[in-house]
């Protein structure tokens, strides 16, 4: 199967868990071709000064991985910077939250798995 750009579902998003502003979610898998491992993998572009409001997996871990500009990111509590290349990870009911803090749209990869075993968790 060939994942071809143009083609691609491109779904709004307004005030996201409670954030900011309108992001844009482009399913580059649609969840329906995911068979139930999870429920998105995809590119969220955040325009500058809007969001994704704070929430928790507990079912299920996202995965972020910036591939443009800079966001605020939470986990846990814990506030960190990130840019592109660096990512985050919300599992075993951790909370996380982003924020478009640069002048440019924010752009990140998505990917939400299901069925996380949290017992398995090593935490640190």
């Amino acid at each position: 199967m060939f994942l071809v750009n143009s083609e691609m579902k491109r779904e709004p998003k307004v005030e996201l868990r409670g954030g900011k502003g309108t992001l844009t979610l482009t399913h580059i898998v649609s969840p329906e071709l995911l068979h139930g491992a999870g429920t998105q993998l995809g590119i969220i572009t955040i325009p500058v000064g809007c969001s994704i409001g704070v929430h928790a997996h507990t079912e299920n871990f996202e995965t972020y991985y910036i591939l443009k500009g800079t966001g605020r990111v939470t986990d846990g509590g814990e506030e960190r910077i990130l840019t592109a290349g660096e990512g985050e990870m919300a599992d075993c009911g951790n909370t996380h939250s982003i924020e478009n803090i640069g002048d440019c749209d924010l752009e990140l990869l998505a990917v939400i798995l299901n069925n996380f075993d949290c017992s398995s968790c090593q935490k640190a």
